[in-house]
């Protein structure tokens, strides 16, 4: 079995160090979280409602498979209006070619519809936690029968994961994409997302842009001439086309062995730092930097109309106001390779579904993934009991108390500190 997990605290390591799997979408929905949670004030509220006019929503639920929804809290002004219960969230990249700037950032003209990377976003209901469960595009499953808006229906079968958002997508309409990959997902696993965002080319360079780069590690020397990127090895802030073409990346010297599950390790590395500066900069406390960065994602963002609207969007924020990024936690879906020279990788079982199960019940992925070791059994079993006191305790003082951890936030200069090339 092969299991790819990520903590936002290790560092890059050339050949060495697990770098993950990120998503552009979730680094530009964790921007509005944490704008909206640093500002939380009318003006900003006005600012974001006006943004979020700009995104684009469609109502898919009707192409969804029937599934009671859990009730919801009532949202009352910056309530969270799903507070108590966990939310999961579909991100989707679109390489859609749709528009001049995506042709010209995606290099050419190219037909159909694909999604570069697809995440499944957890927040725990207590909002301690998000993790982020990336599922490789080249996984072997059975694709579901695409429902469609003019109630035509797209025939699936078994293939690699990223046919149900081709399938979908064959009208060109990313929502239909979008929800063909929800209700394969369903299908595979018994997990219904709560909401799906899909973005395309631009509109992850724009958000990279509005927040003046990511800082990355580079862990070698990289050239790829069919991705247009060339990178010295080391710490350094890449603008938003150059990572595009560091997320996008497959063959080239320094890019591995060019498979997808070596991509999807780079996008959540990049993922991880966007969401760090994201949280840690003056995102946070400059009014318009804030409101630069959501407007860049209003463009190019499709969401299912609750997601997509500011008061959700400022009550989420609002309830993730004291995330610590320490609590971010990246893994993808077990996998193996099929052995077959396909290239196709299949999920391993029973390890897979746990995931999908830990996720529909709230558990924490990390313990799943990483469990604590188990103490060695103490040789003597009263051996606590009979342990005499520290002669310099004093039994009459009372610890201190222990005060509430501040959440994690970083500069630009503390993630590039983090790079260490071996």
């Amino acid at each position: 079995m092969t299991v790819e997990v990520s903590d936002h605290r290790r560092r890059a390591r050339v050949r060495h160090a697990t770098r993950v799997p990120s998503h552009r979408t979730f680094a530009a929905l964790l921007g509005v979280v944490a704008a909206a949670a640093g500002f939380g004030t009318v003006f900003f509220e006005t600012s974001l409602n006006r943004a979020t006019d700009g995104i684009t929503t469609v109502d898919v639920s009707a192409l969804l498979p029937s599934v009671t929804p859990s009730a919801v809290a009532e949202d009352e002004g910056l309530d969270d209006p799903s507070a108590g219960k966990a939310v999961n969230i579909l991100l989707l990249g679109s390489d859609t070619r749709l528009g001049e700037d995506n042709q010209d950032l995606g290099k050419g003209d190219v037909g159909g519809m694909r999604n570069d990377t697809t995440m499944i976003a957890h927040i725990s209901a207590d909002r301690s936690r998000i993790e982020l469960v990336s599922i490789p595009r080249d996984s072997r499953v059975a694709i579901s029968d695409c429902k469609m808006l003019d109630g035509s229906t797209v025939r699936g079968w078994t293939g690699k994961f990223n046919i149900a958002f081709a399938n979908g997508g064959s009208q060109g309409n990313v929502a239909e994409a979008a929800a063909c990959v929800m209700t394969t997902i369903y299908d595979l696993t018994g997990l219904l997302v709560d909401h799906y965002a899909v973005v395309d080319f631009s509109g992850f360079v724009d958000m990279v842009d509005a927040v003046d780069g990511v800082p990355m590690c580079i862990p070698n020397y990289v050239y790829s001439s069919k991705a247009h990127l060339e990178l010295e090895a080391g710490a350094q802030v890449l603008d938003g086309e150059t990572a595009l073409a560091w997320a996008r990346a497959r063959t080239g010297t320094g890019l591995g062995d060019g498979t997808d599950l070596m991509r999807i390790e780079r996008q959540q590395e990049l993922l991880t730092n966007m969401a760090r500066k994201v949280l840690g900069l003056n995102v946070l406390t400059d009014v318009t930097k804030g409101t630069k960065f959501v407007n860049a994602l209003a463009r190019s963002l499709t969401m299912d109309p609750e997601l997509g609207d500011g008061h959700y969007l400022i009550g989420l924020a609002w309830s993730l106001r004291n995330f610590d990024t320490s609590n971010l936690y990246m893994a993808t879906v077990p996998w193996q390779y099929a052995g077959d020279g396909s290239g196709d990788v299949l999920w391993t079982q029973p390890d897979a579904q746990e995931v999908f199960s830990a996720l529909k019940s709230d558990q924490s992925l990390k313990d799943l993934l990483e469990p604590e070791p188990t103490a060695s059994p103490s040789a003597s079993p009263d051996a606590s009991a009979s342990a005499e006191p520290s002669a310099s305790a004093d039994p009459s003082e009372s610890p201190e108390p222990t005060a509430s951890p501040t959440p994690l936030r970083e500069t630009e200069d503390d993630i590039l500190a983090d790079c260490v090339i071996d």
